[in-house]
């Protein structure tokens, strides 16, 4: 669920706290909101006529009765999941949710049960209207297919149980009938030689139990005057009209030798230059190993093989000789697999295998063949070469089991093995999923604790430039963790530490060090101030208040250098506890701002009750305000309102220059992002 996938949310609730609750809860668990919130029943009936809603979570309202939400949804007529948010769950409130409609019951006080239910009721929303682009994608292309296959000079009916439900011109010619209902609802065992009747009665047998039809099928078919002709039948599943059938394609056969045509259809699934099976055939072989897993379960293993460095190899051997090494990486490949293996050459150096078996066997593929390729001297005309590969795979199931899936998981893994310098194997795993992220969970509560206990967190700084030339510096602070020589930005660890109670301890982390970077540039003449995050940890924590003034005092830096910003939604739910630690540290004269303001159901209304020296303006927002419309609407509305109350207004990540004047234009007081200057680890931007 990524930002460009926001959910449409539409909230009934008679509290506005506990609306904007839920809006919190769903974008920390990493859902992207766009809420709605209908404040009467004639508004909640307009919304669900003519706004784009995706899901609905209703509270039992004294304006807006349950009983009432359920007939608005019920009468739009949309496919439109209602969640019911209660203090309990029983078996009458269970039935009673049923009985009217509702998708699921959501305990109001337990965040992590909305969360869950939201995101189960999103997939399956999202499922059904995948179905449905499916359903209609699949009658438009069987009606295109039907006007093809009217057209087509190949004879072709479609079978089911038996029986011609559909045949075309060609069909008809080939058989002598002059139309349609000459062979509608005839037998298919009407136009088969007598020889062949027994073993076409098993055939038919055996598809009506919904085993596969063989690709082709040798007989003599009977034509209407009761004379035979050599025949071959090519059979493939299909559907009519919404009835599963049988396509047949009837093709009369030239008398070939048996050997021969055997030889002609063996070329025509190999590759000429590895001997191994070619795209095409590797293709389809693939297709009815997803099919069988779709459709009997059943295990496979893919895996792509492509040879290390192979453009620097190239100049080595010379280009005339690239299909001799090719070849040769062929056999390789030949001689180390077991003989169930399916093996192809699937681009211009790389290769492609299909077995049977679980993740361990095909784990032991790879590994084998990355070994065959390590341990072996390849042999070019005169030229003798040493060269590594790279494997990546994929393990397919019931979790991965479509061609897309399994063609990008393994593409992924192979880049990814890659990246690590070749001689690698990687194949995903779908089981071992859910366990490799308990354990990177557990890595990052290590190193977070690590990175608290010594050193490991760094501080980067981005430039904010005030637009109406008032003189001085500001600084933004941007956490960084150091994870193995990487810089990791608060986007891949900041949940985790949420989730494991650490991030009150990052808070102090964070606020000490700015104060100490505060103080180093008071020492160096430069009164430069600092905006710090924090989160809603460090609002009912002592310890906050009590580093905020010791270190203030002790490193002789003035209280309102020090900007604090927590964002909007966090402040709305946590409300009393911000107000409490506004009241403590405003005296020390630090400012204490929103952040991500304007996302919210209704950002004024938090006005009344928390007062901020000043507000940072949504980004979603500022991305938005080089186009006209509602997002300048609502800027120009934020900066008045702010004018008036006196409060300063902040616009972060603006990209461009049109977004610049925009914001100036409508009076914003400061600017960041990468259109003034990019994060980094100094402090160097001139301001004059």
């Amino acid at each position: 669920m990524q930002k460009d996938s926001a959910i449409r949310l539409l909230i009934v609730d008679d509290r506005v706290e506990d609306a904007e609750a839920i809006v919190s809860t769903l974008r920390n668990g990493g859902i992207a909101v766009r809420p709605l919130r209908p404040a009467s029943a004639a508004e909640l009936a307009q919304m669900v006529a003519s706004q784009p809603v995706d899901l609905v979570v209703a509270a039992d309202s004294a304006a807006m009765p349950l009983e009432q939400v359920r007939t608005q949804v019920a009468a739009s007529g949309k496919d439109l999941p209602l969640l019911l948010l209660v203090d309990r769950i029983d078996e009458a409130a269970v039935l009673a949710s049923l009985g009217g409609g509702a998708r699921a019951l959501v305990l109001k006080h337990r965040p992590e049960h909305l969360l869950e239910t939201v995101r189960r009721e999103w997939a399956d929303l999202d499922a059904r209207r995948g179905l449905r682009r499916l359903e209609a994608q699949l009658r438009e292309t069987e009606r295109r297919c039907d006007s093809l296959i009217a057209s087509s000079r190949d004879p072709i009916a479609y079978i089911h149980e038996g029986m011609h439900i559909r045949a075309n011109d060609a069909y008809l010619e080939m058989f002598g009938f002059e139309e349609f209902e000459d062979v509608e609802g005839m037998s298919l065992l009407d136009l088969v030689g007598p020889q062949h009747i027994d073993g076409f009665k098993a055939l038919l047998k055996s598809l009506s139990k919904g085993e596969p039809p063989p690709p082709e099928y040798l007989m003599e078919a009977r034509h209407v005057d009761g004379s035979t002709f050599p025949a071959k039948m090519e059979f493939a599943t299909a559907t009519y009209e919404g009835e599963p059938c049988v396509q047949v394609v009837f093709r009369r056969r030239e008398e070939l030798d048996p050997e021969l045509a055997r030889e002609v259809e063996e070329l025509r699934q190999r590759d000429q230059v590895t001997g191994l099976l070619n795209r095409p055939t590797f293709m389809h072989l693939l297709e009815g190993a997803v099919a069988q897993v779709g459709r009997d379960g059943g295990q496979y293993g893919f895996l792509l093989v492509e040879p290390d460095h192979y453009a620097r190899l190239l100049p080595d051997i010379g280009l005339d000789s690239a299909d001799a090494l090719v070849a040769a990486l062929a056999a390789r490949v030949r001689a180390t697999v077991e003989a169930d293996v399916k093996a192809a050459r699937f681009g211009e150096h790389s290769f492609a295998l299909l077995l049977e078996g679980n993740h361990a066997r095909t784990r032991a593929a790879a590994e084998a063949l990355r070994e065959a390729f390590a341990t072996h001297v390849f042999s070019v005309g005169e030229r003798s070469l040493a060269v590594t590969a790279s494997i990546g795979g994929v393990q397919v199931g019931e979790k991965i089991a479509s061609v897309p899936q399994i063609l990008a998981r393994a593409n992924s893994c192979l880049h990814a093995a890659i990246e690590l310098g070749g001689n690698t194997a990687q194949v995903f795993d779908p089981g071992a999923a859910d366990r490799a992220e308990e354990e990177r969970i557990a890595r990052w509560v290590a190193r977070i604790r690590e990175a608290l206990a010594g050193e490991g967190f760094v501080l980067h700084y981005r430039p904010v430039l005030n637009l109406q030339g008032e003189p001085g510096e500001l600084y933004e602070a941007h956490l960084r963790v150091d994870n193995n020589g990487e810089l990791v930005t608060p986007s891949g660890f900041l949940g985790i530490a949420e989730e494991h109670g650490l991030l009150g301890d990052i808070d102090l982390w964070v606020v000490r060090q700015a104060i100490a970077t505060l103080a180093e540039r008071e020492r160096a003449g430069r009164q430069t101030r600092m905006l710090v995050r924090i989160s809603p940890a460090s609002f009912a924590n002592p310890a906050m208040v009590a580093l905020i003034r010791g270190e203030l005092a002790a490193q002789d830096v003035p209280g309102e250098r020090l900007w604090l910003e927590a964002t909007e939604a966090k402040v709305f739910t946590h409300l009393r506890s911000a107000q409490q630690f506004l009241a403590a540290v405003a005296p020390l004269g630090c400012r204490v701002g929103l952040e991500q303001f304007g996302s919210g159901l209704d950002s004024f209304q938090l006005l009344a009750h928390f007062t901020p020296a000043f507000v940072k303006i949504d980004p979603d927002l500022t991305d938005e305000i080089g186009r006209p419309g509602e997002a300048q609407d609502k800027v120009r509305e934020i900066t008045a309102r702010a004018q008036k109350e006196g409060i300063t207004t902040l616009a972060a990540d603006v990209g461009d220059a049109q977004a610049m004047s925009q914001l100036f234009s409508a009076g914003v007081d400061y600017v960041s992002g990468d259109f003034v200057a990019p994060v980094g680890a100094a402090m160097n931007f001139d301001f004059g």
